[in-house]
């Protein structure tokens, strides 16, 4: 059985989550203390979620080693397109510098 990893805006019990720009934007379950905002795709809005604070929450809610977790994320979170208003996830630790 596959868990159901995004639902409607209507779940979190957030400001941001339940603000007019969250109307129609799928939440990534589990997920609440990653959220960062939202933004807009086309006219879809579109929730924004931290990297590295999705990957925390799995080391340390689900046990999983980093390894584990960038796997699992990869492939079930961000690999999960749900239509257009599937979250984002921000690489908030990219570092400018390394790519020159």
């Amino acid at each position: 059985m596959i868990k159901e990893i995004y639902s409607y805006g209507d779940t979190y019990d957030t400001k941001a989550a339940k603000s007019e720009e969250a109307d129609g934007a799928l939440l990534a379950d589990g997920f609440e203390e990653a959220l960062l905002g939202f933004g807009h795709q086309f006219n879809y809005p579109v929730a924004v979620y931290s990297r590295s604070r999705c990957m925390d929450i799995l080391m340390k809610r689900d046990k999983m080693s980093s390894e584990e977790a960038t796997e699992y994320f990869d492939f079930n979170i961000v690999g999960a397109w749900v239509g257009e208003s599937t979250p984002i996830f921000l690489d908030d630790e990219f570092d400018m510098n390394e790519t020159v």
